[in-house]
Order: C-alpha cells, then sequence, then structure tokens
C-alpha cells in the first residue's frame, strides 16, 4: 500500500475550526475506492499543527485521488486557512493494514 502522512500548519484563527474545514475533502476521499483510512490528528506540542495520516490501495487509487474534483478544490481552498505548505512523507510499503505492535501486548 502506500503510506503517506501530510503535516499541516494551521492559522491560529482556523485551528480550532479544522475538523470542519476538512470535513467535506475528508468523507469524500474516506468513500473513495482503494482508501484505506484517512485520520486526523493535532499534534500535542503545537496546537495549530495537524498530521494527516492517509493510505490508498497500490495500483491507480492514489493517482484518482490527486485528480478527483474533491482534491482539486481542497488544492484551492486549503492554502487560505495554512501558514506555510504543508510538509509530506509518501512511500510504498510492503503491508496491508495495521497491524499488533510488538513491544506491547495487552491481555
Amino acid at each position: 500500500m502506500i503510506l503517506i502522512n501530510v503535516k499541516f500548519a494551521v492559522k491560529p484563527e482556523h485551528a480550532d475550526r479544522w475538523a470542519d474545514i476538512t470535513r467535506e475533502f475528508t468523507e469524500a476521499t474516506r468513500a473513495e475506492p482503494g482508501n484505506k483510512w484517512f485520520e486526523w490528528s493535532r499534534s500535542l506540542d503545537d496546537p495549530h499543527t495537524f498530521v494527516l495520516l492517509e493510505a490508498f490501495e497500490e495500483g491507480d487509487a492514489p493517482e484518482k485521488h490527486i485528480n478527483s474534483p474533491h482534491f482539486q478544490a481542497m488544492r484551492r481552498e486549503f492554502p487560505q486557512y495554512l501558514s506555510s505548505t504543508p510538509l509530506i512523507v509518501s512511500c510504498p510499503v510492503p503491508v496491508d493494514d495495521w497491524g499488533p505492535m510488538g513491544e506491547i501486548a495487552v491481555d
């Protein structure tokens, strides 16, 4: 699968509304064929930083995502809410889903 992590630095005046601002884009992406997950987290160190964890099946799912109407709308709309260009890590990984952590076991 393709694992993608994106860090968004949101302007302070928009940070508390980020879930609402991103809702339509998030829901549309989660509904895409080939999307495995699309989850937002807020940094504990900086309340204006949000991290998006997303994964897609290999093949054409990532390309279809970036060519989708909702992705193109996001490209136009999100910059007004951001204080800098998002940072990304994107790479193929040799797994298909989350797995149990080997270092911690819960009985």
